[in-house]
């Protein structure tokens, strides 16, 4: 099956009362984890690719992975630039084979914005390729993103209609209390979303697809692995998975997962060289990550996003 957009994803989510999961891929155990587990699970998916990954892998290594991914795995699939800076960046991955592009101006003023997105959008259209917009300002540090608490912004719901109705996008990535990478929550904070937020954009925009980006939960099982097998990330935090699930059920029809992905990778990795230090064969610690992926996404599937058997 050839990729697709997110177009028929998202009109049969927002029905359906679910979220497609956006998996952020680096490399190829991460591409097989993810893919195997959807396709088990009859599930669509959006793999989505940073800025960051771009440098790390090469965009021709990504895409021919993905390539692959499509002729074992016979389930719906969409290629997304995770965060696009500029249009040169979103031009390079809409030429190069991705059926999805999103362009983050959400640092600049409203009207640029406007302006930047909408010339990423006039491009993206015309060679078939649909477009994610983001109003407001998601705290926390992923990849090339790195926003200050001080900074963030939630999304004003009377900006959104304007917003969708001059640029033409898609989806839109909106703010209402995640955050990018494992450390979303202090210690003793209780985590929140802005659920009023949401209900006002959807009244405003009815039937349009939104996006929740740093929705990562951040998964304690994993997090104390890491601990016990010497790493370091006491006090890591995510958002509760039943306010995902919620969020899903609503206008919410795509839901990005990163740091989940990193955590479940580094557990396996950790486990087994820790357990076993004259262990250097990558295929015996990677496969351990990937094995741990699988279960995450297909946790994920099940038990947030309500994908499964929606291909």
């Amino acid at each position: 099956m050839p990729l697709v957009t997110t177009k028929e994803m998202f009109s049969k989510a927002y029905a359906g009362g679910y979220a497609v999961g956006a998996f952020n891929v680096n490399n190829m155990e991460i591409i097989q984890g993810i893919t195997e587990a959807a396709g088990e699970l009859n599930s669509p998916l959006i793999l989505q690719v940073s800025s960051g990954a771009r440098k790390y892998a090469n965009h021709s290594y990504l895409t021919k992975l993905v390539e692959a991914a499509l002729i074992e795995t016979d389930i719906p699939i969409a290629l997304h630039l995770d965060h696009g800076a500029d249009f040169e960046i979103c031009k390079a991955c809409i030429d190069g084979g991705f059926t999805s592009v999103m362009i983050d101006g959400s640092h600049h003023s409203f009207e640029d914005n406007i302006a930047v997105t909408k010339k990423v959008v006039e491009y993206a259209h015309s060679k078939g390729v649909v477009v994610e917009g983001e109003l407001g300002q998601l705290a926390g540090i992923e990849d090339d993103v790195n926003v200050s608490s001080e900074d963030a912004q939630y999304t004003q719901p009377e900006q959104v209609e304007e917003f969708v109705s001059r640029t033409g996008v898609d989806s839109l990535a909106i703010a209402i209390g995640t955050s990018h990478g494992a450390f979303k929550f202090k210690p003793g904070q209780k985590p929140m979303l802005r659920f009023d937020i949401l209900d006002e954009i959807t009244k405003r925009l009815p039937n349009f697809p939104i996006v929740l980006h740093g929705a990562s939960s951040v998964s304690q099982d994993y997090v104390k692995i890491i601990q016990e097998n010497g790493g370091n990330l006491k006090d890591a935090i995510g958002i509760p998975e039943d306010m995902l699930r919620q969020a899903a059920r609503s206008a919410v029809c795509k839901i990005n997962i990163d740091s989940d992905l990193r955590l479940a990778m580094t557990a396996g990795v950790r486990e087994v060289l820790f357990n076993n230090p004259s262990a250097f064969d990558p295929r015996d610690y990677l496969k351990a990550g990937r094995a741990n992926v699988k279960a995450l996404v297909t946790h994920k599937i099940l038990n947030v996003l309500g994908s499964d058997g929606k291909a």
